[in-house]
């Protein structure tokens, strides 16, 4: 039987805050009476977490457990979690009460009557460090507007909001889970808004983030680029690099030895250094070309890139 919201929440040692985040989530969606569920999916935590939420699922119908063996990351966490829901409406949060419940609601009545397909909400306000955190998030979410033509502002906020067909239409892998939008409006999903919300400073534990990830989002931003271009069809790029690569080699090559008949060079043509460069890039033109095949097996025989080993499902 579909329910009215499925609420995913990916966790990693966030056993103080879980009791607290699920007696709130319940508040609010008993007051709203929406039908709903919990998924909490335990991404390896090394804490008590995974006893905590085996509590909860006692004392809460509608929370649902998963625990990986390992720590996998948010993406495989968010993906096993899309997998399971069963709401018309899933939300995202994360685990660490820094993401508001109250703004389910909210969120709940831009998918059902404003008609999103997937609104995505924006801490306006932060309570993080500004030169750690706001500074390098302005920047990189400004990129990311820039290369994705999304006008959000706040495009790695845990708190999002979207129809049960988006979920069930993207894969989430990697660390792709920063750009879930685009993923969702390169899938055919055009409907794409934003929600300003309430940012919690934080309560409970360490932020489980640290530099690295604007790297690792930089050049995940760059993978999907070129994936949504690409990904079908890599012998468009490669074999089109591999094309001209090639061209301009046979053809320099060809002007030597046109020159050497001709002109009567007194070089011979090993001996010219233009004729080593011409077949450097002949050669690297045909290992684009090659890259290119390689790449359209890969892309027609690829295996499920999303195989977590789970440890134990709750009601699931």
């Amino acid at each position: 039987m579909a329910l009215d919201i499925s609420i995913v929440v990916p966790l990693f040692n966030e056993e103080e805050s879980l009791p607290e985040l699920l007696a709130w989530i319940a508040r609010v969606c008993v007051a709203n009476q929406y039908s709903y569920e919990v998924i909490l999916v335990d991404d390896g935590s090394t804490d008590d977490s995974w006893k905590v939420v085996t509590a909860l699922a006692e004392k809460y119908e509608t929370v649902r457990g998963i625990r990986f063996q390992r720590n996998y990351g948010k993406s495989a966490a968010l993906n096993e979690g899309f997998k399971a829901t069963q709401g018309d409406v899933v939300i995202t949060m994360d685990a660490d009460l820094q993401d508001s419940p109250d703004e389910i609601p909210g969120l709940y009545k831009m998918i059902v009557e404003g008609d999103y397909d997937l609104v995505s909400g924006w801490k306006k306000v932060r309570h993080d460090n500004t030169f750690t955190k706001n500074l390098p998030s302005k920047l990189y979410n400004a990129v990311n507007r820039r290369m994705s033509g999304l006008k959000l502002h706040d495009m790695n906020c845990g708190l999002k909001a979207y129809k049960r067909k988006v979920v069930k239409s993207i894969e989430v892998y990697g660390e792709m889970h920063r750009y879930i939008p685009i993923l969702a409006k390169w899938a055919g999903f055009r409907k794409i808004g934003e929600k300003v919300v309430v940012h919690q400073a934080r309560k409970y534990g360490v932020s489980k983030f640290g530099w690295e990830r604007f790297v690792n989002g930089f050049l995940d931003l760059l993978s999907i680029q070129f994936i949504s271009r690409f990904g079908k069809k890599p012998m468009h790029f490669f074999g089109f690099i591999g094309m001209i690569m090639f061209l301009i080699g046979f053809g320099a090559a060809l002007w030597l030895i046109i020159e050497r008949i001709y002109a009567g060079s007194n070089y011979g043509l090993t001996n010219r250094p233009w004729f080593y460069i011409a077949l450097t890039t002949m050669v690297m033109g045909t290992l684009f070309f090659l890259s290119g095949y390689i790449g359209e097996l890969i892309a027609r025989n690829s295996a499920d890139r999303n195989n977590y080993l789970i440890e134990t499902r709750l009601k699931l």
